[in-house]
């Protein structure tokens, strides 16, 4: 059996000034749940809807060996990781939610 991909990926609130970094095997349907509010207690709480950075993996555990060390790095280094691909933290999956939703 071939190991499912994964993504580590980055979610954040309209004001980009709180994190939450996690692990799916489907980063399009995960995004529209965060989106929708619809999983995890502290990204419902402090709404973090918008999705400003993921990693694609081969496979699904080293998705999550680079997610163990997002969440271990300073909250700065995070924000230079984002910005290193994403410089205006735009939400990557608007577009996504715009077809899904329609």
């Amino acid at each position: 059996m071939h190991p499912k991909e994964g993504f580590t990926y980055i979610m954040s609130n309209k004001g980009r000034n709180v994190f939450y970094t996690s692990v799916t095997n489907s980063i399009g349907r995960r995004s529209l749940e965060h989106f929708l509010g619809i999983g995890g207690t502290f990204s419902s709480k402090y709404k973090c809807k918008y999705l400003v950075y993921y990693e694609r993996f081969d496979r699904i555990l080293d998705a999550i060996k680079r997610d163990k060390e997002i969440k271990n790095r300073p909250r700065q280094w995070k924000i230079d990781l984002i910005h290193s691909v994403n410089s205006n933290m735009k939400d990557l999956a608007e577009e996504w939610r715009n077809t899904e939703m329609k």
